[in-house]
């Protein structure tokens, strides 16, 4: 359930991003889209670091990190260039202003959370599905969940869209709606192992 969100919530937040450049930084398309590739070396980044330091057992340890990637999204939705500082650094013959350095600040972030996040769930969903399943049958499921989660997530970004909410409200309704999620699924893990250790049990194979 966890990696089928993120990646509906990923899906979504590419388009969330382009239309938070166009509206919020005054970014073209082709400008806003280089936006998109400043998420990525963030993800990057966070997911490298994943695989050198967090181990399959601690792999549970990374859900709040999903809950500060939503609160943080939903914290740019009021980003506004009041609260970066006048000025900014050339690079050649590229001028950058502390506003869009900032916000470039802020979807690295994003991106090295998403990354830090993804990287011990997927290994965690693989794994359990081995044990449970089979490696071809834990790939088709989750392949089929992540997909139906990105057409139900893009979906309900497009009737958003229709209803010409303001892309603050979108932002912050995206936002919250992953951290609260991620949030009802640590809850619930820290139930379920009141009731039993299913840590315990990762690592181990049945078949």
């Amino acid at each position: 359930a966890v990696t089928t969100l993120f990646w509906g919530a990923g899906a979504t937040l590419q388009f969330i991003v382009l239309k938070w450049a166009e509206t919020v930084l005054g970014l073209d398309l082709a400008r806003a889209a280089i936006l998109q590739a400043v998420v990525a070396v963030g993800i990057t980044i966070g997911a490298v670091y994943a695989a050198a330091t967090v181990s399959l057992k601690k792999a549970l340890d990374v859900l709040p990190v999903g809950i500060a990637m939503g609160l943080i999204v939903a914290g740019a939705a009021f980003y506004s260039p009041g609260m970066a500082p006048e000025g900014g650094l050339r690079f050649g013959t590229i001028n950058a202003s502390y506003f869009l350095l900032i916000a470039c600040g802020i979807l690295v972030l994003i991106g090295m959370l998403a990354g830090y996040f993804v990287v011990p769930m997927n290994a965690l969903l693989q794994h359990r599905g081995y044990v449970l399943l089979s490696a071809g049958h834990s790939i088709a499921v989750q392949n089929f969940n992540e997909n139906l989660s990105i057409l139900v997530m893009l979906g309900l970004y497009a009737i958003l869209v229709w209803l010409d909410l303001r892309l603050q409200t979108t932002m912050l309704l995206f936002g919250v709606f992953v951290a609260v999620t991620m949030l009802l699924v640590l809850l619930r893990h820290r139930f379920n192992q009141r009731q039993f250790d299913s840590v315990a049990l990762i690592g181990e194979v049945s078949h």
